[in-house]
């Protein structure tokens, strides 16, 4: 997309304008025309006052005729730049649009004054927008450009402390949390009433799994930041830790408060998808339309649309709506989703090229700056290499990247590789976080049903059907069939909860003249209750012997990753 057009006004177009000789505020110039006029006689003191009343009136009826007729001069509405600057003030999204007005602009001003370091961070800031909100990752690498040229023109100790905050932004669009998280940090230590640097380091810490600098933060942003910003932050706060009903009323809030298109279209796609999570597609189909009929750059919503629509069947519509999303914002994860949904139909020539799309994506995005292997991780595990896929992921972990999606993908990428009880230590640290996602607890009941652990493998794999019975269209059915095996606890008690052994086999016939009379023993006292598996009938049938252990084959399939 071509972003070089004129600029509309320089970046001090928002300053008083420098006044002009002929305003008559103005201090007359030095010289002979410094001189006062000599005083004005009396004859001539009453002309001008006669004249100036009658001026008066004539100026009072013009501007009640103006006053009637509706035909005064209004305010001049503000063009793309001014509205792109507004939001940016407010700490709010700009359209697309706005935004591509502000490039421009600021792309011809900075030619002509390459040593204009605010202007240099503001075009280095809308790079890093433009770039997370259309996925060109080529953007990143200009990003970086700009802001390293505002500190070389102003340094950040000298007050140049919005090109750290874009180097902060642009490092947590690459996801490399801890540089974010020391960029910001630094900012702060030198300007802790600075909003502007609170968003990047609740980023930051969520990155890298620290709530409780996160929830500080947040407070934080919230104190000097009122307003829609500081409600869709506190919202993803309280939608982090599992707190359902309070991230659904900030939500609601922050749309109901909302007014550019923009920043209305980001809130309406927050509800869908919290309407996804609580298991409401329907609802989430609604939101996410909403959000594209107010601002038709919200790209995310269309793969949020997609994503619900698969979960009412309404397959041909959820294809359509992937592919669009794809074409206008190709992020990896969107193909990992959509050659899943292939892989559910049946469609293996078209998940296959998904998949290698998705591979594609990752490989681009790595030369960018961008580390993509949390979702490459997720591939890997369900569809690809597990070993590898532990590999990446412990290579996050080691980053310091710590957060419930990180903590989720190793645990399942390890059970993947055989190494089920490593794998449920990080799978129990995703789900303890509090967050409601169906596909960590379905990850979590599949490694505690392998380990043995029936009891709380039942109520993990309950909690994942329960939240959302399709989070997944390969998961969702494996997490329901498994769940199916491990039976009903009995009513009376925990009981025999073990899976029935094998049925042993029948001894072969003796020769009629080799049987002998064998002594009658006393009966074997009955073992006793297991406290952990499942109530079953102590002889099953071949039909339902074989019916489980498919189950139990097919509950280590792979399953669409959660965020």
């Amino acid at each position: 997309m071509a972003m070089d057009v004129m600029p509309q006004q320089g970046p001090d177009s928002g300053r008083t304008p420098e006044p002009s000789p002929q305003d008559p505020y103005v201090l007359p110039a030095e010289g002979a025309t410094a001189v006062p006029p000599p005083p004005p006689t009396l004859r001539t003191t009453l002309r001008r006052a006669a004249f100036g009343a009658l001026a008066a009136g004539v100026l009072l009826a013009g501007a009640l005729v103006a006053v009637d007729d509706g035909e005064g001069e209004r305010p001049k509405e503000p063009g793309p730049v001014e509205r792109a600057e507004a939001a940016t003030t407010a700490g709010s999204p700009a359209s697309l649009s706005d935004l591509t007005a502000l490039i421009g602009d600021r792309q011809m001003w900075v030619e002509s004054h390459p040593k204009d370091a605010p202007s240099l961070a503001t075009l280095g800031a809308a790079y890093v927008e433009w770039a997370r909100r259309s996925a060109d990752t080529a953007y990143y690498a200009r990003a970086e450009q700009a802001l390293k040229r505002s500190l070389d023109a102003r340094p950040g100790e000298r007050g140049n402390g919005e090109a750290w905050v874009g180097l902060a932004a642009l490092a947590n669009a690459r996801h490399d949390f801890l540089a974010a998280k020391r960029w910001g940090e630094t900012v702060r230590k030198q300007q802790p009433e600075a909003w502007s640097v609170y968003p990047v380091l609740i980023d930051a810490y969520t990155g890298l799994g620290d709530q409780k600098a996160a929830t500080a933060a947040t407070e934080k942003f919230g104190e000097l930041r009122k307003g829609v910003p500081a409600l869709a932050r506190t919202a993803e706060l309280y939608r982090g830790q599992g707190w359902r009903e309070d991230a659904l009323a900030t939500a609601r809030e922050a749309a109901d408060r909302a007014t550019r298109p923009a920043e209305k279209a980001e809130a309406l796609h927050r509800l869908g998808e919290l309407a996804w999570e609580r298991g409401e597609p329907e609802e989430a189909v609604a939101q996410f339309d909403a959000a594209l009929r107010t601002d038709a750059g919200s790209h995310d919503s269309l793969a949020g649309r997609a994503r619900a629509l698969a979960a009412l069947d309404r397959t041909d519509e959820a294809l359509g709506a992937y592919r669009s999303a794809l074409e206008k914002l190709p992020r990896p994860q969107y193909a990992l989703e959509l050659g899943e949904l292939y892989e559910s139909l049946g469609l293996d020539g078209d998940a296959r090229t998904q998949y290698a799309t998705l591979r594609e994506m990752v490989a681009a995005a790595k030369k960018d700056g961008v580390d993509e292997s949390l979702v490459l991780a997720r591939f890997e595990a369900d569809h690809g290499d597990p070993e590898a896929a532990v590999e990446l992921l412990r290579a996050q972990w080691r980053g310091q990247h710590r957060s419930a999606a990180v903590a989720d993908a190793l645990g399942w990428a390890l059970h993947r590789a055989g190494k089920s009880e490593e794998g449920l230590e990080y799978a129990e640290r995703a789900v303890g976080t509090g967050v409601r996602n169906a596909s960590y607890a379905y990850h979590l009941g599949v490694i505690q049903r392998k380990l043995a652990d029936y009891g709380p493998a039942r109520r993990s794999l309950e909690q994942a059907v329960r939240t959302n019975p399709a989070f997944s269209p390969l998961a969702a059915p494996l997490a329901q069939e498994a769940l199916d095996a491990l039976g009903e606890p009995a009513m009376d008690g925990p009981g025999d909860m073990q899976p029935p052994p094998p049925p042993a086999p029948e001894p072969e016939e003796e020769p009629e003249a080799e049987k002998k009379p064998e002594p009658k023993k006393p009966e074997a006292p009955a073992p006793a209750p297991s406290r952990t598996a499942p109530a079953t009938s102590p002889s099953p049938s071949a039909s339902k012997e074989k019916k489980r252990e498919e189950a139990e084959a097919g509950s280590a399939a792979p399953a669409t990753t959660g965020t």
